[in-house]
């Protein structure tokens, strides 16, 4: 593959490790990430005043010239699809969609094609992000097929690498609406006997776990207190369903942002969402609480009742802060009106 040198100083007062001092002082119109640099380290790709270094933590010093060799970015195996998008903003550098039900980001063994990733190849033609060594959009963040709602997708490198630090930093607002069986409450006597579960003001639950993969089901994730990644959800009740609550719509908002995150917190609160067949389950409904046409909905709900409703960064070319908000998917919204 085709590569380009690119060179630039060590500045003034630089970190002791070289893998800080270049993260510092590599161009930004390089857009190269902190991962993106470890990486290249590792394979040998970085030169300190001539020579290879793959020392992490190797010494710097002021002056310093530093070489990187970087693979030009090529042309994707992945093909544009003319897949319609329902496009909420687009300008020259982002586009933010609202993903329906049933779509997968990006291509994977079992879903080729069909992809959000083939869909926005069509839409937005040249203009690609580059980052990684491969021009396709620039997916940042992504949403399980069975969830609904927002995404921002980098169209020019400059925005891959803003908006990837955004995420890095857990500065992006992401807040998602799910259907829960029971009703979180502080008085729950329960939920204070629940593991890394608590209250904040105004009743708000917190979840506070490591998330990893599950031992014996790699398909899954598992919470874990020893090991794993640092994961936060934050979760108000929105409305209550029958009485004692037997359902509620939620608001989970994350302070951290990992595979399958809510779905896994929810569930180790043992308020697992409706129609999540990995890890809610199903629960049996009070016939006194909701009539049966409601309980028989509610057991055929076919996906997790997860929507990402609200998604809010700052434009990582302008400066702007933009907030975006999608409303339900009609399935959300049809059983939500039966509950009613």
């Amino acid at each position: 593959m085709p590569k380009t040198t690119l060179s630039f100083t060590i500045a003034e007062d630089p970190p002791k490790r070289l893998d800080k001092a270049i993260a510092r002082d590599v161009p930004e119109e390089a857009t190269l990430s902190r991962s993106r640099l470890a990486k290249l380290l590792a394979e040998g790709a970085v030169a300190v005043n001539g020579a290879v270094v793959m020392d992490q933590s190797a010494r710097v010093a002021e002056g310093d010239r530093i070489e990187i060799a970087v693979e030009e970015a090529v042309e994707t195996a992945l093909r544009p699809e003319e897949i319609p998008l329902d496009v909420v903003h687009e300008d020259d550098d982002l586009i933010v969609v609202d993903k329906p039900v049933g779509m997968v980001v990006h291509p994977a063994p079992g879903a080729p094609t069909g992809t959000l990733v083939n869909a926005l190849m069509a839409h937005c033609g040249g203009s690609l992000s580059g980052i990684g060594g491969e021009r396709r959009p620039g997916i940042v963040h992504r949403i399980d097929k069975d969830t609904s709602g927002l995404l921002v997708v980098a169209k020019s490198d400059q925005a891959h690498q803003g908006l990837a630090k955004q995420f890095e930093r857990h500065t992006v607002e992401r807040r998602y609406l799910a259907l829960v069986y029971g009703g979180p409450d502080a008085m729950d006597p329960r939920l204070r006997g629940v593991k890394g579960v608590g209250f904040e003001g105004s009743n708000i639950l917190r979840i506070q776990t490591f998330l990893g993969r599950h031992k014996t089901d790699r398909q899954r994730q598992a919470v874990s207190f020893t090991e794993g990644r640092h994961a936060v959800t934050r979760t108000r009740v929105l409305e209550l369903f029958g009485h004692p609550p037997q359902l509620a719509l939620v608001e989970c908002w994350l302070e951290t942002g990992r595979t399958h995150q809510i779905r896994v917190h929810m569930a180790h609160a043992g308020h697992g969402l409706v129609g999540d067949q990995t890890y809610g389950g199903r629960r049996k409904l009070s016939q006194k609480a909701l009539s049966e046409e409601v309980r028989a909905a509610v057991a055929a709900f076919p996906r997790q009742a997860l929507h990402a409703a609200v998604l809010g960064f700052v434009h990582p070319v302008t400066g702007d802060r933009m907030r975006f908000e999608a409303p339900l998917p009609a399935d959300m919204q049809d059983l939500l009106d039966r509950l009613r």
